[in-house]
């Protein structure tokens, strides 16, 4: 058996170079999406390089959220091919250590890796995307004749005076608040006889708060610094149709498909996105014998690209038939449970399988 000594070595090696690649990713991710931001809103009115520090610092733990599987695919990659070129897995089995015993410690590093993600990173990055959609929505105010067929979801509601179609620029709070936005009023035979353009707008019960308000009626503009609309909307039918599942945090993922449910939604969206969280430890710990399969050997057979390149491309190959899945859950092709939990099966059985045929025979 192996020693808690050993054991413990092989689980901080697995960390240590966990964080460093966490880290390295993050300040490369941080340069290009600064980078990017930079070139999109220097000519906005207000916008300043700190600012745009801010709104890039902010988005971080939201993009950083996504690439946990491909940091937990290559820090078993480089934990392992370090330990074999150092000779350390080689000593470790001629003392009677099997690969499941030195493979243990970095499995669990894995496991706690996702769940730290879940259970830390995923609400710091709801709240921070959030607060960065703010900011940058304050930078980018006063457009709202600029709302394109793709910048956000249009919704169309029906009441007894009549349909309004509502399109924004941005979508914020979940849902609950919308940037720049516009909304065109139908008389009961389908034609606009109305338009509203408003800085912003919040749901309310039984109405939206229009916030400087632009009104486009029979020829001419009248200005005001706030209006309402009727409407007959739910705020759990606003959020299951707008808010982005990946701002809102894990822990009130389960009340929100619940609420959404008890108002007849599917709310597919929220659920697939709550079920990829909780089998996210569990990918990681597949990505882990993925790695296992291509790094293990390095050292003896001289194989390191060709090998590790097989790796990459299996840890790429699940990754993409995860977010297939997901789309298939998400649309309500398959339950979200199975479309979250087939991959991570598959994942682990053809790792374990490859070990068990490599190792014991």
């Amino acid at each position: 058996m192996m020693g808690w000594t050993l054991g413990r070595y092989f689980f901080f090696r697995y960390v240590t170079i966990t964080i460093w690649f966490f880290i390295g990713l993050l300040a490369l991710v941080f340069l290009i999406d600064f980078t990017e931001l930079s070139g999109r809103t220097t000519g906005l009115p207000g916008f300043t390089y700190g600012t745009a520090v801010a709104i890039s610092g902010l988005r971080m733990p939201m993009i950083m959220l996504q690439t946990v599987p491909f940091v937990g695919l290559f820090s078993a990659m480089a934990t392992l091919v370090s330990l074999n070129r150092r000779y350390e897995l080689v000593i470790a089995r001629s003392a009677g250590v099997s690969a499941w015993q030195f493979l243990l410690p970095c499995c669990i590093g894995a496991l706690l890796f996702g769940v730290l993600s879940v259970g830390v990173i995923n609400p710091l990055a709801a709240h921070a995307f959030s607060w960065s959609e703010q900011i940058e929505t304050q930078l980018r105010s006063g457009k709202s004749n600029t709302v394109s067929a793709d910048a956000a979801p249009w919704i169309r509601q029906k009441t007894s005076s009549g349909d309004t179609i509502i399109g924004a620029r941005a979508i914020l709070n979940q849902g609950l608040e919308m940037a720049d936005v516009v909304f065109f009023i139908l008389d009961p035979q389908g034609n606009i006889v109305e338009r509203k353009d408003a800085a912003r707008a919040f749901l309310r019960d039984g109405y939206w708060e229009l916030q400087d308000v632009k009104t486009f009626q029979n020829g001419t503009i009248q200005a005001s610094a706030s209006d309402r609309v009727p409407t007959n909307l739910k705020p759990e039918f606003v959020q299951e149709r707008l808010a982005r599942p990946e701002t809102i945090p894990f822990y009130d993922l389960p009340g929100k498909i619940e609420v959404a449910r008890s108002f007849g939604l599917k709310a597919n969206a929220f659920a697939m996105q709550f079920d990829s969280l909780v089998a996210l430890p569990f990918l990681l710990v597949a990505m882990t014998l993925i790695a296992a399969t291509v790094s293990m050997r390095f050292a003896r057979m001289g194989q390191s690209a060709t090998m590790i390149l097989g790796g990459i491309i299996a840890g790429f190959l699940l990754y993409v038939v995860s977010v297939l899945v997901k789309a298939f859950g998400v649309a309500g092709f398959v339950p979200t449970v199975v479309a979250a939990w087939v991959p991570v099966v598959v994942a682990m059985f053809f790792g374990v399988t490859f070990l068990l045929y490599k190792e014991d025979g």
